[in-house]
């Protein structure tokens, strides 16, 4: 229910401390007496949203006091308040919180910030990070002006806290007192049911577009008055994703501008050209003034969106947080520097807001698997419903980078010549891996099964036809891979004792590609045999197994040994030299198995020879093909007169 009066009360700096006085007081007493398991229950639900029975202000209460003294900004920003928040409620404290320059704050605001933490603890308390998170783990908020947001303390604590899963660190901040005072009220703010709209305006992508989004990028900026699409919608949660410094966001001719129309320049600050008399280097008529979006929550992915106070390019005057600190909105999430933000951030965060996921987690996860810093930082407390995502990991499969490699050295080393049939399939398949492997991509248009099978779907149809193709010809450029890499290698120094099909010892080693697109290969030499096998790593490995000799017009049966690199299927075939192709038939002329990773399996094969064949030593081949990668095991046998 909401109150008679509205839900927050603009007074003089002068009357602000009886206010928080009379604010916090006023409780309807017999509610404080009902806190029973099912109200914690619902509360830890969320944290927000308590029922009736919870503790809360009675409807009727006075409206929560923020000092306006000379600010029409701030004014402004309460009456829109008034559009997005329905009801005054204690959030759930966090566990521990810290007053920043606490001697320069007006009284009663460490009152109206009281109930927002569990416990407060002096600022000294700072100087040993590591002592304090130790000894109260749990949820730390700072609460200070933006001059006290540096890089010391601030720092120690964000890298503490990034990636915890016992802490998490919250500030709320404000370019003077008064605005300080203003992100501390609306903490107490519930969001009206009925606001749930969800919007992205992005000028560096083109996600796609998710049920219950509102996305908007570049091809919609020529076409759509993006300004009144802005500030004409009451968002849940809206993100601001472009290029631009710690004083705009581009999006396309529009540019969220953080321009304070109450803010004082600083003589002496650096300013951006506007600050100097020059026109502003986009049209005027399309800035969005960032504290007149009426938002609950405000994401500005932008680099250094959210500066600490000695890493600010600009004049606040000029800045985007604290012009976002102004509006209504109730969380800021900015970015404290650079960062990488693309579409898997973007899917993440629209996944997130329309799942009750916290968006400082959810990014700062994202981006976990591109750089080692924390990149966004929260203003405002945390209201998430779901748990904390656990830090990304944006490799892609080790298959698809195998893959890739592959198809880097078949299009680009010159083995294969630039008329060859296999290359415009090739080529198409790189052009994808390509595509799935780029961070903006990978795992936000599909997902990992999605790019698997559709990875081994291509490759099993590329296997058929190369296995198709080596069984016809042999002689293709291709199965010259071993000597065309090898030339442009260097030997591995380790040599492996193994045993050859013939059962007596032989050496496998290592040619290591001297450039890019060439590949390692690993070869087998039998001092009787010759160069038994040839793969590639990760490629299956064969022997061949058959008796030494055959009649005139026999059948030499063999028996190929596959050992895969991975589970999944194997194209196999055994061929012979050109010159015994007329007097000799492969049984099967392919075979397919689907074989088990590091587990020997035999397939047979069958040579039928004419009665004509002219007796001497002759070899078979027998060729495996998996992921692109064809391995070869030759076994010389012999012809006897019938």
């Amino acid at each position: 229910m909401k109150p008679e009066g509205p839900l927050f009360r603009p007074v003089k700096l002068a009357q602000f401390p009886s206010a928080v006085k009379e604010f916090l007081a006023t409780r309807d007493t017999t509610q404080d007496t009902q806190d029973t398991q099912a109200t914690r229950d619902t509360q830890d639900a969320d944290p927000y949203t308590a029922p009736d029975a919870a503790p809360g202000l009675a409807p009727g209460a006075v409206g929560v006091p923020v000092p306006v003294d000379g600010r029409a900004d701030l004014t402004q920003s309460l009456d829109l308040a008034e559009q997005l928040y329905d009801a005054i409620r204690r959030p759930r404290p966090l566990d521990l919180g810290i007053l920043l320059g606490a001697d320069r704050l007006p009284d009663g605001l460490a009152e109206l910030a009281g109930p927002l933490a569990a416990e407060w603890l002096p600022e000294e308390r700072l100087a040993d990070t590591a002592a304090l998170l130790r000894d109260h783990p749990g949820g730390l908020l700072l609460v200070g002006c933006y001059d006290r947001l540096t890089l010391d303390p601030v720092r120690s604590l964000l890298f503490a806290t990034y990636r915890s899963r016992t802490h998490a660190l919250t500030l709320l901040s404000g370019r003077d007192t008064a605005s300080l005072a203003w992100s501390v009220a609306k903490q107490y703010a519930r969001p009206t049911a009925a606001i749930g709209a969800v919007g992205l305006f992005t000028d560096t992508d083109r996600p796609p577009h998710l049920p219950g989004v509102q996305v908007h990028d570049d091809r919609d900026f020529e076409r759509v008055d993006i300004q009144a699409a802005i500030l004409g919608t009451r968002w849940r949660k809206v993100a601001f994703q472009g290029h631009g410094k710690d004083d705009s966001v581009n999006l396309g001719e529009f540019t969220i501008c953080g321009l304070s129309p109450a803010a004082e320049a600083r003589p002496g600050l650096l300013g951006p050209r506007c600050s100097y008399g020059l026109p502003c280097y986009k049209p005027e008529d399309k800035l969005v003034p960032l504290h007149r979006v009426p938002a609950v929550e405000v994401v500005l992915s932008a680099c250094n969106s959210g500066p600490l106070a000695d890493l600010a390019l600009y004049d606040p005057k000029y800045q985007l947080l604290l012009n976002a600190l102004d509006g209504p909105a109730r969380t800021v999430v900015a970015a404290v520097s650079v960062h990488d933000s693309d579409r898997p951030e973007n899917v993440a965060w629209m996944r997130a807001a329309l799942t009750g996921g916290d968006t400082v987690d959810t990014l700062n996860a994202s981006l976990a698997g591109s750089h080692p810093y924390p990149a966004f930082l929260r203003f405002g407390l945390p209201d998430a419903t779901a748990p904390a995502p656990e830090p990304a990991d944006h490799r892609p499969d080790p298959l698809l980078l195998t893959v890739g490699r592959r198809l880097n050295a078949l299009l680009g080393s010159e083995l294969l010549p630039h008329n060859h049939t296999l290359r415009p399939r090739l080529t198409k398949l790189a052009r994808k891996v390509d595509l799935w492997v780029a961070r903006p991509t990978h795992l936000a248009d599909q997902s990992a099964a999605e790019i698997q099978a559709s990875l081994t779907a291509d490759l099993q149809s590329l296997d058929h036809v190369l296995a198709g193709q080596v069984a016809s010809d042999p002689e293709d450029e291709l199965m010259n891979y071993p000597a065309h890499f090898g030339d442009r290698s260097s030997l591995d120094p380790e040599v492996r004792e193994v045993t050859c099909h013939c059962g007596r010892p032989a050496q496998e080693f290592t040619r290591r590609g001297l450039l890019p697109q060439i590949l390692d290969t690993v070869c087998a030499v039998c001092m009787r045999c010759g160069d038994v096998t040839f793969r590639l790593p990760e490629a299956p490995s064969l022997l061949a197994h058959s008796a030494d000799e055959v009649g005139q017009g026999g059948v030499l049966e063999v028996r190929a040994e596959l050992t895969a690199a991975r589970t999944g299927p194997v194209r196999l075939g055994l061929f012979v030299p050109s010159y015994l192709r007329a007097d000799a038939t492969v049984e099967p002329e392919h075979a397919k198995v689907r074989a088990v990773g590091g587990r020997p399996t035999d397939v047979a094969f069958r040579v039928r020879f004419d009665p004509a064949t002219a007796p001497q030593a002759y070899y078979f081949t027998v060729f495996a093909v998996q992921d692109l990668a064809v391995s070869t095991a030759r076994r010389h046998f012999g012809v006897l007169p019938g």
